[in-house]
């Protein structure tokens, strides 16, 4: 295609925005609205599987060798979890951490055991797969000078399966919406090409070729992508950048982090964007190919 008609392309597309003005308000609001919306969706969909992510690697599991275990004993016990297939990491915590843990838990009433520990010392383990822990779990209970091993059993599992079905909910929200704001965008972008149907008529009787009709309109859907996607990625990103600058800080040492404003928003004005000039160059081009049939 010669650069002179290119640029009548992009010139007819600009004149287009202008001349429908009403429409072009409609379908950026459109725009504007449902993205949004979905961007709002994500940020909070992303924290929350980030949240997801911290509690599954909080699990870990809890060896406690056997309270007649001499020293030795506990660094063969050692060699063989970290040896275990799947760990990710072993903390090594002597029989008198863990009562000086329980005095500071339970109070001081357990110094009395201080004279003679009761305890054994105790590995703390965490596994690369936190969905591995079970297996691992009970990989390490046949290892000799093991007296008990504690990951929760149970509650685990069930914990993983809450984390699973709430990501997979997320993640169906997330399409619901994108599929509601395609089909709501693209029927405000066709209802501004039915109402130039005759101006589609005009230059299909004068010779222009389907792609000479098409290319103007698709470039419309990109401008009205691009201009709905603006505001969204303004309110997101200040909205954002000032919930990241005020609760960082009180969440330090939590178990809840919020994701890091950069490179995140720019992720998500990204998304925006594309999701922006995708739907605007869809609904143009399935709206107008409806008349080049006819």
């Amino acid at each position: 295609m010669k650069v002179r008609t290119m640029g009548r392309h992009f010139r007819e597309s600009f004149k287009s925005l202008g001349r429908n003005s009403w429409m072009t308000f409609a379908s950026v609001s459109a725009v504007t609205v449902t993205l949004l919306l979905v961007g709002v969706f994500i940020v909070i969909m992303m924290n929350l599987n980030q949240l997801a992510d911290n509690i599954e690697n909080d699990v870990e599991i809890k060896v406690i060798a056997e309270p007649a275990a001499d020293a030795e004993a506990v660094k063969v016990l050692e060699k063989q979890v970290r040896e275990t297939k799947g760990v990710l990491e072993v903390v090594y915590s002597s029989r008198d951490e863990e009562l000086d843990k329980m005095i500071e838990s339970f109070g001081e009433e357990l110094n009395l055991y201080k004279q003679s520990n009761p305890l054994g010392d105790a590995l703390y383990v965490k596994a690369e797969d936190p969905h591995e822990t079970e297996a691992i779990a009970k990989k390490i209970d046949t290892y000799d000078n093991t007296y008990q091993v504690v990951y929760g059993e149970e509650k685990v599992e069930k914990l993983f399966n809450v984390l699973s079905m709430s990501r997979n909910i997320g993640l169906v929200l997330i399409l619901a919406l994108l599929f509601t704001a395609m089909f709501l965008i693209s029927n405000t972008i066709r209802l501004t090409i039915v109402a130039r149907g005759r101006e589609i008529e005009i230059m299909k009787l004068v010779g222009a070729t389907n792609s000479f009709v098409r290319i103007p309109f698709v470039l419309e859907g990109i401008w009205l992508g691009i201009l709905g996607a603006i505001l969204p990625m303004i309110i997101i990103s200040v909205s954002y950048y000032e919930l990241y600058e005020q609760w960082e800080p009180k969440l330090q040492n939590e178990l809840f982090q919020l994701l890091s404003a950069t490179p995140f928003i720019l992720q998500v004005n990204a998304l925006l964007l594309f999701m922006g000039v995708f739907i605007g160059v869809w609904g143009s081009f399935m709206s107008v190919r409806k008349f080049l049939r006819a």
